[in-house]
């Protein structure tokens, strides 16, 4: 069946362990996003009054552990079942989802406590995002590697268009302790899934190790290979200064007098941008670096469209432009970094990769906070549309510079 075809686009849900995967994992994705949305917003608006830094700061401490950690984490991925470590890392986060909400409704909770949180989640999903994004390959045949990769990020995008509405939705209706709580119990879906799925190597850990030198072996990878190299830049400039949707649609909603209703939907504006760079992403049968280009020029031009809104309607219109070229981006960098090295390292490259794009945000986070503060929410969307432009120079010169070259190959193991 060609790859271009309906069918062909969701041809890894025809693998009864994928199909599985893919079923839990969405349940748990959507209390995922309800948290998070949930979370930023009662910094916002219940803890601060309106700090966009504080935002920052909550976003940072939340994903910064990915950059510290991720040699620590890519290794453990690569030698930990990886059953067991997601089995861990995901009964982790449901308890730490229960511990907040229940400061929450008891009315205990300070902002302090709430940083704390995002911290702790922080270096559980440290742990866990190597794991998750590297067993996918494991899941599916060698032909579906891409396209399973593309479905992963449009599962996780389709829990961000619902997530957050119905965070805000519920946020007003009975209050965010009983959004932590609802999370919590979302991951017992992905649980279920992860005890019945069968592939061989889900459960196998990679080559036996002599020293705790190969933690270092994903970093050397990159390093070596000008290909990988030039994804990574691009994706930490992006990271850093163009992903801070939180700040962006929290900052945005305050100043056109939305509540958290209206929070949400932005949020999903550009969920509906993602789910659908994201489907376009599974149709194409491998990822290809011209994409990086466009896409990022996209999002530059989306995100300065946003900033130029005169109101509220017009911005929840441009943001789905927006979602579809930053998924676009970001389904494709993931594809080329893990079909471009091979399994027994995959793990480390892919945690440095997940270190590369969230760990950017313990700087972008709070420097695009302090702007939207200082300066004003439109500003700070003008910080990641001039991102966006720059990644899309750099990857043009790049792609021009070595037009010549025959491209990497890819491994599909």
């Amino acid at each position: 069946m060609s790859a271009t075809t309906g069918a062909g686009m969701f041809r890894s849900l025809r693998g009864h362990d994928y199909r599985l995967w893919a079923s839990g994992a969405i349940v748990s994705n959507v209390g995922t996003w309800m948290q998070r949305t949930t979370q930023d917003w009662i910094v916002l608006t219940r803890l601060t009054d309106h700090d966009a830094f504080a935002v920052g700061i909550t976003t940072a401490l939340q994903f910064g552990p990915q950059l510290f950690l991720s040699p620590l984490t890519g290794y453990v991925a690569d030698r930990v079942p990886k059953r067991t470590l997601l089995t861990i890392t995901q009964a982790s986060m449901a308890i730490l989802g229960l511990g907040l909400g229940l400061l929450v409704l008891t009315g205990r909770d300070t902002l302090v406590e709430v940083y704390g949180f995002a911290l702790l989640l922080g270096v559980v999903a440290a742990f866990d995002a190597p794991a998750r994004q590297s067993f996918v390959s494991d899941l599916v045949g060698p032909e579906d590697v891409s396209n399973a990769v593309a479905l992963n990020s449009a599962s996780f995008n389709l829990a961000r268009l619902l997530g957050p509405s119905v965070a805000g939705l519920l946020t007003e209706a009975v209050g965010p302790g009983w959004v932590f709580l609802i999370n919590s119990a979302s991951f017992a879906g992905v649980l279920v899934s992860l005890r019945f799925i069968h592939a061989p190597a889900f459960g196998a850990a990679g080559r036996p190790t002599r020293s705790f030198k190969d933690i270092g072996e994903g970093f050397t990878t990159v390093v070596r290979r000008r290909d990988l190299a030039i994804v990574f830049v691009l994706v930490a400039v992006m990271g850093t200064f163009g992903l801070n949707f939180p700040i962006y649609a929290s900052t945005m909603a305050v100043l056109f007098g939305q509540g958290a209703t209206g929070y949400g939907l932005l949020s999903s504006a550009l969920a509906i941008g993602a789910v659908t760079g994201a489907l376009l992403s599974a149709r194409r049968p491998a990822p290809r670096f011209g994409l990086l280009v466009l896409a990022s020029a996209l999002f530059g031009i989306g995100l300065l469209l946003g900033a130029l809104a005169p109101s509220y309607l017009w911005l929840a219109i441009v943001l789905p432009l927006v979602g579809v070229a930053s998924q676009t981006f970001m389904t494709t960098a993931n594809g080329l970094v893990q079909m471009g090295v091979d399994r027994v390292v995959r793990g480390r490259v892919m945690a440095l990769y997940m270190a590369t794009v969230m760990g950017g945000t313990v700087v972008g986070g709070p420097l695009v906070g302090w702007v939207a503060n200082a300066l004003g929410p439109r500003e700070g969307l003008v910080v990641g549309a001039t991102a966006g432009v720059v990644v899309a120079v750099i990857g043009a010169v790049h792609q021009h510079r070595h037009a010549d070259r025959p491209a990497p190959v890819l491994h599909t193991d």
